[in-house]
């Protein structure tokens, strides 16, 4: 039964290609279209650009995605792209948790999902020892010093997923953005 959301210790992130790792960046549900409803319109097709940005991303090479764990895109994100594992057995999906009692305030179906990605997936790395004011921040970096691409779904640019970009822009990451603004959900290169 799974309903502990306390982590298992912190396991190691092995040291990976960066060029072959990418990590996604998004809002929480509530700031989705329809508040991430997946039947409506606005969310079908946001999930079809990020499905279709992790396909692409699978093409050219990536083997690595690190989710940062928060309800909305980050596990949206996990579930897509676990859902590639039978065509791409060699794909591995690195868990970015911000810190270790991060999920106890999920409830429903987001703290279910949780837990199955947790338990599927190749690694866990808890970035920080326990909340703090920048523990998010952290864990954002975190994932971006460790990848060469960034795939991002953005509403507004003053959030956490906008320093996320900013700060990948910074350090020479391949961005690739899904603006929800933009006739409900268009993907462009930043």
């Amino acid at each position: 039964m799974l309903c502990l959301s306390i982590l298992p210790p912190r396991r190691r992130l092995r040291i990976f290609d960066k060029e072959k790792t990418c990590c996604f960046s998004g809002h929480r549900t509530e700031k989705l279209p329809d508040h991430g409803t997946l039947s409506s319109p606005a969310m079908r097709r946001l999930v079809s650009l990020l499905r279709l940005e992790i396909e692409t991303a699978l093409q050219s090479g990536y083997t690595n995605f690190i989710s940062g764990m928060a309800k909305g895109i980050d596990l949206l994100a996990a579930e897509l792209l676990l859902e590639q594992k039978s065509a791409h057995p060699n794909i591995r999906l690195i868990c970015a948790v911000p810190y270790p009692r991060h999920a106890d305030t999920f409830s429903g179906k987001d703290r279910y999902t949780y837990h199955l990605i947790l338990e599927r997936a190749a690694e866990v790395v808890t970035v920080s020892d326990a909340y703090s004011r920048s523990c998010m921040r952290k864990r954002n970096e975190y994932m971006v010093d460790r990848s060469g691409k960034l795939i991002a779904v953005v509403a507004d640019f003053r959030s956490g997923t906008g320093q996320t970009i900013r700060y990948a822009q910074k350090q020479g990451l391949d961005v690739r953005v899904i603006d929800i603004n933009i006739a409900g959900a268009i993907l462009f290169p930043v």
